[in-house]
């Protein structure tokens, strides 16, 4: 058995009467009816917006300094009583909607990869924050949380009372 060169997978060529190794079973995919154009163009934003998630994913940049966490995320176009942000001692969900402001017919679409609805995000933490101190800014977008760390170190003394 021969196997094909990265220019036969490549251009889908394959010798007549020729065996070959693959790891995949190659299959064509499924005709479409051939529509010109514009009207093709809008078939595509159509059919990858059916096969879209009901829930969009919030991707997330999560890094530490010596006294705290920090959770950086894009929420361009969500206003802030569109979120919400839940922290506990271990976990931070952040849960959202982005409306559309305008509506816009799939037809009229040439592209369309933004994504509009509901978002969540849950992270767990790698550490315990105290989540009395904890602080969240808006600015350009960007969404920062600041989770001061836990000090288990941090002891301190208690008089006892008599009575």
């Amino acid at each position: 058995m021969k196997k094909r060169s990265f220019f036969q997978k490549l251009t889908g060529g394959v010798p007549l009467n020729d065996d070959f190794d693959d790891f995949e079973e190659e299959q064509d995919p499924a005709p479409r009816p051939g529509l010109p154009g514009r009207e093709q163009a809008a078939q595509r934003v159509m059919s990858y917006h059916e096969e879209e998630p009901t829930e969009g994913q919030l991707p997330i940049d999560m890094y530490q300094t010596q006294d705290e966490i920090i959770i950086r995320t894009f929420i361009a176009g969500v206003r802030p009583d569109e979120m919400n942000v839940s922290i506990s001692r271990d976990m931070v969900v952040i849960e959202g909607s982005r409306q559309e402001r305008e509506q816009v017919t799939d037809g009229d679409y040439f592209s369309r990869e933004l994504f509009w609805g509901s978002f969540t995000r849950t992270i767990l933490l790698p550490e315990e924050v105290d989540v009395d101190t904890c602080t969240a800014t808006a600015k350009d977008g960007l969404l920062t949380l600041v989770l001061p760390k836990l000090d288990k170190a941090r002891q301190t003394k208690l008089k006892v009372r008599v009575g």
